[in-house]
């Protein structure tokens, strides 16, 4: 499991990532995205980049996927999403607080996962009513 943490400006481009981060980057979330404090959201990116940020953040989330570090860095690296995406492995100084944080903070309004939760492929064909009456369901 993967830690990864994204500051942005505003909601709607958080939200944006986290859909970037489950569409494009095929990543699967484990939790909710929470939300995070953006100062301590933006000294824990400082201490990991080693640099003074530049920008400050108005808004952070952070959250768990299934995949491991090295494939959710990978994949992540791939997408554009609007908002900066960090994956936090547990050898940062400040993984330990953010989870501290996570486990006491709210859910991050407006997100909802796009996500099947189905392993059933859907069959959106169309079928007549004598299709039916010959299947075995019969009508439904």
């Amino acid at each position: 499991m993967a830690l990864i943490l994204i500051r942005g400006e505003n909601n709607q481009k958080l939200l944006n990532a986290i859909a970037d981060i489950e569409r494009h980057a095929k990543l699967n979330l484990t939790s909710k995205p929470k939300n995070v404090d953006p100062q301590f959201a933006d000294e824990i990116v400082g201490k990991i980049l080693n640099q003074k940020i530049r920008n400050k953040s108005h808004v952070a989330t952070a959250f768990f996927v299934k995949e491991d570090i090295t494939l959710s860095i990978i994949q992540v690296k791939k997408i554009h999403p609007p908002a900066h995406v960090v994956v936090v492995i547990d050898d940062y100084e400040g993984y330990g607080d953010l989870v501290k944080i996570l486990n006491q903070s709210a859910p991050l309004k407006g997100y909802y996962s796009n996500k099947n939760k189905g392993t059933m492929m859907k069959d959106y064909k169309y079928k007549s009513a004598r299709e039916y009456k010959n299947s075995k369901i019969g009508y439904l």
